[in-house]
């Protein structure tokens, strides 16, 4: 199996590197065409999130697989950003190490908040619109559902979903209880109606939050997300900056490309001097980092802010994780087991049954040339050449066993079809 990621996430880049180099959805057919171009052997699967942009792919033979120069290129090339930027941020893993890798992403263990629920749904977002793109194919297939069947385990046999363990969740109540005591009296501007803009109104509204108001550039989709919590009212995009006015808290989850509210828009709409808590959760961020430097009343906090808090819970929770590590490095030498044995399975299969034909075969002819053996003595013949038979086939199978442990069979299973004449 050639298996590769080639990803950067909050652990290793900052949000300014993770902005410039995320997909956004409306730019995913481009994305897929231009990887299909430069890579069609290769299958692939990108995840991009407000925490992380990976892109995985996945091809029979190892000379078609992309390398890390290649899938920086691409990166580059697709964003219009000079290499330099984000070289050093661009990790890459392959093979055990890249099917470990997703199965953590999955399970949360590679969240800024440990345990939390959201990632699961991205990840399966992700591998959805691989599959509406034509740009999956059977490695992809078996390791994403995989990565979503491991992260199930992890959720039922671990205790890493206890407390908080959302973003919202924590921003929330570490954060916003950090300036305001109360959240009953608060009017709540949320821009944006995706998942996350759910979620973290959800939080909220438990906080006891009465007044929410949502803005979005699709009003459909914000009416659909008020009409999931009583007493919310929709809003004009276009009249944002009267919104912003109004508002004690807002919350921003747009996915837009570039900022939505700059530092002169915001400081034009900002006419009240009283607090304001300001959520980004935008990857690239919607408003300017400057923004929080407008006046001593304003707090602004995007999801690298988040950090320091997030280390806090995970510290706490040590125990769950060594556990479910333990779980990944079971589940991930079990995946490569299968897939081993589906990439090497079939050639054995069918080197054992041509060499025990010939085998048959020969025995046949003998039988009617030493007709005089006795039934004991023909079975004490097939014994013997079954062994011989076995023997000899044994030295080239443990060979392809061990090679196909090290993760690229294909070489030498390409030797065996040629030099045994072996179709499939």
């Amino acid at each position: 199996m050639n298996l590769q990621v080639v990803y950067c996430n909050h652990l290793t880049a900052g949000l300014d590197v993770r902005e410039k180099l995320a997909f956004s959805v409306d730019r995913m057919l481009h994305a897929y065409t231009e990887l299909r171009s430069r890579f069609p052997a290769a299958e692939a699967v990108v995840l991009s999130t407000c925490n992380r942009v990976e892109v995985y792919t996945a091809q029979e033979f190892s000379e078609a697989a992309p390398t890390h120069a290649e899938l920086a290129r691409f990166f580059s090339d697709f964003h219009q950003i000079p290499e330099s930027e984000f070289i050093e941020d661009l990790l890459q893993q392959t093979g055990p190490a890249a099917v470990q890798h997703l199965f953590q992403v999955a399970s949360s263990l590679d969240s800024m908040v440990l345990g939390e629920p959201q990632i699961v749904s991205q990840v399966k977002e992700a591998y959805q619109i691989a599959q509406e793109h034509n740009a999956c194919g059977p490695l992809t297939h078996a390791l994403f559902q995989g990565a979503i069947r491991v992260s199930g385990r992890i959720r039922t046999e671990t205790k890493l979903a206890e407390g908080r363990v959302s973003i919202a969740s924590v921003a929330v109540g570490e954060f916003g209880r950090s300036i305001f005591d109360r959240f009953d009296d608060k009017t709540v501007l949320v821009i944006g109606a995706g998942e996350m803009a759910e979620e973290t109104l959800t939080y909220l509204r438990n906080e006891g939050v009465q007044r929410v108001l949502i803005s979005n550039r699709s009003a459909d989709h914000a009416a659909e997300l008020a009409a999931k919590f009583p007493g919310s009212a929709t809003r004009p995009f276009e009249e944002l900056d009267r919104w912003l006015t109004e508002a004690d808290v807002v919350v921003s989850t747009t996915g837009a490309t570039q900022p939505i509210v700059t530092v002169d828009r915001f400081r034009k709409a900002r006419v009240r001097n009283r607090p304001v808590f300001i959520l980004d959760l935008g990857a690239p961020r919607d408003f300017e980092p400057g923004i929080g430097e407008v006046d001593d009343n304003v707090f602004l906090y995007d999801i690298d802010d988040l950090e320091a808090t997030c280390e806090q819970n995970r510290k706490q929770r040590q125990a769950e994780v060594a556990r479910a590590q333990k779980l990944i490095g079971e589940e991930t030498d079990r995946f490569m087991h299968d897939i081993h044995h589906r990439a090497t399975g079939p050639i054995v299969k069918r080197l054992r049954e041509q060499w025990h034909e010939i085998s048959r075969d020969e025995l046949e002819l003998l039988n009617k040339k030493l007709s005089h053996l006795t039934t004991a003595d023909r079975d004490t013949v097939e014994r013997s050449v079954e062994r011989i038979v076995n023997k000899l086939l044994h030295p080239p199978l443990e060979a392809l066993r061990k090679e196909a442990k090290g993760g690229a069979p294909h070489g030498l299973l390409d030797a065996l079809k040629r030099l045994f004449h072996i179709t499939e």
